[in-house]
């Protein structure tokens, strides 16, 4: 006869399997083009696509390096370095010497770039209150802080980590 064990093992199984094709339905709709093409036309301004989601996540998280963002957006450094530069040209970021490696340019958003991505946390503000609008409150409390508490366990955790 089974153990209870080997139950809960099949049923988390099942649960991680769900929840993965969950996430890789959600991160493709998240990097389709099209979606960016929306958010920069429902936010209304005039940026090249490829250059939307690094001055996105420089906002976000910068002041950082360009390896690292490379490594986040999934693109080669190469690339996202002479992407950075374009975003810096047309005046949306600027980059200075790193704080912990005076080796490392780290890129950080300017008040012209602030005001764009501005301009695009609305947009995304009235775009999600569209998806969530049929939803609880409750519900939509719940997701975020799940959802808060699964990106800090995943980026503390490497694979071969434990």
């Amino acid at each position: 006869m089974p153990s209870k064990k080997n139950v809960q093992d099949t049923h988390i199984s099942l649960q991680l399997r769900a929840l993965h094709g969950a996430l890789i339905s959600i991160v493709g709709v998240m990097n389709r083009p099209q979606r960016d093409e929306a958010m920069v036309r429902e936010a209304g301004i005039s940026l090249d696509r490829a250059l939307f989601p690094l001055l996105v996540g420089i906002e976000r998280l910068g002041p950082i390096g360009v390896v690292d963002l490379a490594d986040r957006v999934g693109r080669d450094y190469t690339t996202v370095s002479r992407q950075v530069a374009k975003l810096e040209s047309i005046g949306l970021v600027q980059r200075q010497e790193g704080v912990e490696d005076r080796r490392v340019r780290e890129a950080m958003v300017t008040p012209k770039g602030k005001v764009m991505t501005d301009a695009v946390d609305a947009a995304r503000e009235r775009i999600g209150r569209a998806i969530f609008a049929k939803w609880k409150e409750r519900d939509f409390e719940e997701l975020v802080r799940l959802l808060q508490k699964f990106s800090k366990d995943i980026e503390g955790e490497t694979p071969g980590d434990r």
